[in-house]
């Protein structure tokens, strides 16, 4: 690992429109009665605040994401700004701003449309200028919110630097197999996991089968995140169970997952301890409603 740690995220940042109500209609359905809420957020983003969070010391993060020139973008940059993150925003002309709408309901599980916007051309030649943070960066962090070329840029980038390259991919999309082998990392969900593998993941059988396929492709390590079960890591070969808490919203929390481990390989640790600490803040971020605004701060960590 690189003495001065830097953790770098390259990916989407939308403004979330949220619904949250009793339950989530059906199509075709009306169901009234629900809360509006409009908060920051996109995988990218939500990983980024996450990284800055959660980290031992402010300034470790840099986030590379490309806006539309309307207020939603220009709220982004100041949002970043607060947060310590040293926003690379690159200006779309043309598109807007990315946005989702969610549903939520009394439970916590919840929908998303996204609407990707500027991040939908986010083209390699856009994080050229940004190669230095690319290249100088202990860990990557990418997801699949933003055009996969871009993301294959960044990888090969990342670890042409020696950088830890970590993909989360969401939302889960048929992938070259020339970036599998630029990740050290891959953490899909069960869902994402079958998509990609073909295995559904219910147990460490069937997680083991989807490691061996992911690994087979040139992947470093696999972990599943398998929501209230746990984690699966393949490395230990084992479930890590879940920490039980009342979810009243679980939008972040893969991204607060993500971004946790994400501070947690960049500080050393081993892939146990890395998961520990990502269970932790992710347990804290169901508990409390909205994306970014659920992501805890280090100092709540128990």
């Amino acid at each position: 690992m690189k003495q001065r740690r830097k953790i770098v995220v390259l990916g989407s940042t939308n403004t979330d429109m949220v619904i949250a109500g009793a339950r989530i209609p059906v199509p075709g359905e009306t169901v009234s009665g629900g809360k509006f809420l409009m908060n920051p957020g996109g995988k990218g983003a939500n990983q980024a605040v996450a990284v800055a969070r959660l980290s031992a010391r402010r300034g470790v993060c840099t986030f590379v994401a490309k806006v539309g020139d309307d207020l939603f973008g220009r709220e982004t940059a100041a949002r970043l700004k607060r947060e310590g993150i040293a926003a690379r925003l690159v200006v779309d002309p043309a598109e807007p701003s990315g946005t989702a709408l969610i549903m939520v309901d009394a439970k916590g599980q919840n929908v998303i449309s996204v609407a990707l916007g500027a991040n939908g051309t986010l083209v390699p030649a856009d994080i050229a200028p940004f190669a230095a943070d690319v290249a100088q960066a202990t860990v990557l962090l990418l997801q699949l919110e933003t055009p996969v070329e871009t993301v294959l840029a960044a990888a090969k980038a990342a670890r042409a630097g020696g950088a830890t390259v970590i993909l989360n991919p969401a939302p889960a999309r048929k992938l070259p197999r020339a970036l599998y082998a630029q990740l050290d990392w891959i953490t899909p969900n069960e869902t994402e996991a079958e998509i990609l593998t073909g295995v559904r993941v219910t147990d460490v059988a069937s997680a083991r089968r989807a490691r061996d396929w992911f690994q087979a492709r040139g992947v470093g390590h696999v972990l599943v995140t398998l929501g209230a079960k746990g984690v699966y890591c393949g490395d230990c070969d084992r479930i890590f169970p879940s920490r039980r808490v009342k979810a009243v919203d679980c939008v972040a929390a893969g991204d607060t997952f993500n971004g946790a481990f994400a501070v947690a390989l960049a500080e050393g640790r081993d892939c146990a301890d890395a998961i520990a600490f990502a269970q932790k803040a992710a347990a804290i971020s169901v508990t409390r409603p909205g994306a970014q605004s659920s992501i805890p701060f280090r100092r709540e960590l128990p």
